[in-house]
């Protein structure tokens, strides 16, 4: 049994640096596929984190740190390519000497409708990377919607399209699905039946209650899913001990990208990647919920089988709770052994 499937995880999953030069189109290549999930945030600038995927359709815009709803956006992401993709003038994609981080996943390139759940829903599903985006049309009762994964998510995030203040539900494994978190918000985690109605996603679709921000009726939805692969992702917890020796957390690769937010306690979620700063510890960090540009925060180590706190504070209060989700750079073991930064 290999230990991973996946030998080469920025077939998956990559993170592309790119600086626009302002023109009415950009192209951006380099990805090394043709993304299905586009999410680019400016680095210099005050700026909205911008996601972009094809189940929705290039233009369609949302912004993971608002709750606005979903806008046509004539010159923002305007096609996905064969290496990447290619951007209008929108300044939040493409501002003259601006420096851009783009995080791409690889979903199917295509869509396919999916009758597992009570609402029928259209999925693109990248079963070997365990990542799927499914859109959907609430019910406003209880229901389920299929996935297209074959396995179990571990995480999954929702937003209502059409609800100008919807906040985005993040579903976590870690904390089960009495709780909810916003991607949009620094709040903690809270307890509510309604998003996720009680109960724990299955191989084959997740459930969702009466939350409009997860099942309004007649209103589109839109949902982000991710299953654990072992050497490409990991999606977890951690306790954090209060010191800048801080807590080592195993992921089994060096991680690519890292997500992770305090369950508890109000603290925005932070968003560390392999390419925008090339050492340890300078590993600057954006957040999901707010425009700010990236800051040298100096939070974690990001080394060749996961990741270690350097803080005291923020990601490592002692005795506090933390989730993540990590995705790979490099197996720990292959032809390429991982090295830390």
């Amino acid at each position: 049994m290999p230990y991973t499937t996946i030998k080469k995880p920025s077939d998956y999953f990559n993170t592309k640096l790119y600086t626009p030069d302002g023109s009415s189109s950009f192209a951006v290549t380099g990805v090394g596929f043709q993304p299905d999930l586009v999410w680019v945030k400016s680095r210099n600038y005050t700026e909205d984190n911008q996601l972009n995927d094809s189940v929705r359709g290039a233009t369609k815009g949302l912004q993971s740190n608002l709750t606005n709803a979903e806008t046509t956006q004539a010159n923002g992401l305007t096609s996905f390519d064969s290496d990447g993709f290619t951007v209008g003038n929108l300044s939040d994609y493409n501002f003259n000497g601006d420096s851009l981080v783009s995080w791409n996943w690889l979903g199917a390139n295509g869509t396919a409708s999916n009758t597992d759940g009570s609402i029928t829903s259209t999925v693109s599903a990248n079963t070997t990377s365990g990542f799927s985006i499914v859109s959907y049309t609430g019910t406003g009762s209880n229901a389920t919607v299929g996935h297209g994964l074959g396995v179990v998510p571990k995480m999954f995030i929702i937003k209502n399209r059409d609800d100008g203040t919807g906040h985005w539900r993040v579903y976590h494994s870690s904390v089960g699905p009495t709780k909810y978190g916003n991607l949009d918000g620094a709040d903690t985690f809270a307890t509510a039946s309604t998003p996720y109605n009680n109960t724990d996603p299955t191989s084959s679709v997740f459930s969702i209650g009466t939350d409009n921000r997860t099942n309004a009726s007649g209103q589109n939805m839109i949902a982000y899913c991710f299953a654990e692969v072992k050497g490409f992702s990991k999606i977890g917890s951690y306790v954090g001990n209060g010191s800048t020796d801080g807590t080592f957390v195993y992921t089994g690769f060096k991680p690519a990208w890292v997500i992770q937010k305090p369950i508890d306690v109000a603290q925005n979620w932070q968003i560390h990647d392999t390419k925008r700063d090339g050492y340890n510890p300078k590993n600057d960090n954006l957040s999901s919920n707010n425009s700010n540009s990236e800051a040298d925060n100096k939070f974690i180590d990001i080394l060749s089988n996961g990741f270690k706190l350097r803080r005291s504070d923020v990601l490592n209060v002692s005795g506090d709770n933390y989730i993540y989700m990590a995705f790979a750079e490099e197996p720990l073991v292959g032809d390429n052994p991982a090295t830390a930064r």
